[in-house]
């Protein structure tokens, strides 16, 4: 069934949207939260007639969700996008325009992933106003904190429950089936503080992290030369944060290394560990004196969904009717909540627009992408919800 987009809707909406600074506060101190950009949402969920619970989850953070609700005798749909954004460093002009400039609307989190939630509510609009029955209910999510550490997603899966879900993150409008996942280390080196005159006495713990940085890098050559995913591509690290030493006359006591693991489906966190730390055991090896320690301080699942899945084989069939080609299948290599909602028992896969520059200066979403999304969800909706 096709059903009509209504395309000023979809574009001032996400207008609206973007011109409210959603800044994650946990990755800028001028990030102001998502309770400005939560309260539009709500407005325009009761405006269309859905049932809508707003939920606060302190400092500025909320989720909101609306329901659509169905005969009760179907599958419920979870539609869900992120309020948040990553920050404007960098970024030229006014971040927060929203202007257009052949076909494409620019600005943070036009792609990531404000067009996304426009779609949503613009697919929700459609079904509203074709007046159509679903058994099933359909459920719009719009969640905090997805950019940093995802309390949105972890308090909305206690809340709601749906036997699929849709996550509209940037894909170019492919079905997107796996992603990866990540783990964030602390790695420690330990030495001996002395005055830089008492080099009896000194221990660098600086250059044993040296030490410890070249064994890692042989570790991150070796990670991307192995087969890796089909879709989510293959396993791979890097070392973000470097600290030690406390002064220029004094040899370091401790010298800690940030770093963070990508994880593709199938590896654990007990599989990633064991190499960092077998580095650990090679160096005490080499040298009774080198002592370090590694602990995972947090951690995301990757993701993976079969292409016979019900929900991706009923996206498939909508982005098919709607492009008029084959559907394509792909992987991503960013981290999503999609990995939150497939672990909370939802039939999961990623779906959203086509754009560029996503975390950085310059960010767009081409919009006929976004109408063209809309009408894949709505399709998708009245036949997953509807049993087809």
């Amino acid at each position: 069934m096709e059903f009509r987009i209504d395309t000023d809707y979809i574009t001032r909406t996400l207008t609206e949207l973007v011109r409210i600074n959603s800044v994650n506060p946990s990755l800028s101190s001028d990030g102001r939260g998502e309770a400005a950009i939560a309260a539009l949402v709500a407005d325009r969920l009761i405006e269309l007639g859905l049932e809508t619970h707003s939920y606060d989850l302190g400092s500025g953070r909320a989720n909101v969700v609306g329901t659509l609700p169905g005969a009760g005798n179907g599958r419920a749909l979870l539609l869900n996008a992120h309020l948040d954004t990553v920050d404007v460093r960098g970024m030229s002009g006014d971040p927060f325009g929203a202007s257009i400039r052949q076909g494409r609307l620019f600005g943070r989190g036009s792609q990531d992933m404000k067009s996304g939630l426009a779609a949503m509510l613009g697919a929700a609009k459609a079904l509203v106003n074709a007046g159509v029955s679903l058994a099933g209910d359909l459920l719009i999510t719009a969640v905090a904190d997805e950019e940093f550490a995802s309390i949105g997603a972890e308090h909305l899966v206690k809340q709601v429950r749906a036997d699929a879900a849709i996550v509209t993150e940037p894909t170019n409008l492919t079905v997107a089936r796996a992603h990866r996942g990540f783990i964030w280390y602390d790695v420690e080196t330990f030495g001996r503080a002395a005055h830089g005159s008492r080099f009896q006495e000194g221990v660098d713990a600086n250059m044993r992290m040296g030490r410890f940085l070249a064994r890692l890098e042989r570790l991150e050559r070796d990670l991307r030369q192995r087969p890796g995913h089909p879709l989510a591509g293959p396993p791979t690290l890097h070392a973000a944060i470097v600290q030690g030493g406390t002064e220029i006359s004094v040899y370091a006591a401790n010298c800690r290394l940030q770093l963070e693991r990508r994880t593709i489906p199938g590896e654990t966190q007990t599989q990633a560990t064991a190499e960092l730390q077998a580095i650990i055991d090679e160096l005490a090896v080499e040298d009774p004196t080198f002592q370090a320690t590694v602990n995972p301080t947090f951690r995301r699942n990757p993701f993976e969904n079969s292409e016979d899945s019900p929900i991706v084989k009923t996206v498939s069939r909508a982005v098919t009717n709607v492009l008029g080609q084959p559907a394509a299948h792909t992987g991503q290599t960013f981290w999503t909540d999609a990995a939150i909602l497939a672990d909370a028992g939802m039939d999961t896969v990623l779906l959203g627009p086509v754009g560029a520059g996503l975390h950085s200066v310059e960010e767009w979403v081409e919009l006929q992408s976004v109408f063209d999304l809309a009408q894949i969800l709505a399709q998708t909706a009245y036949d997953y919800c509807n049993g087809a």
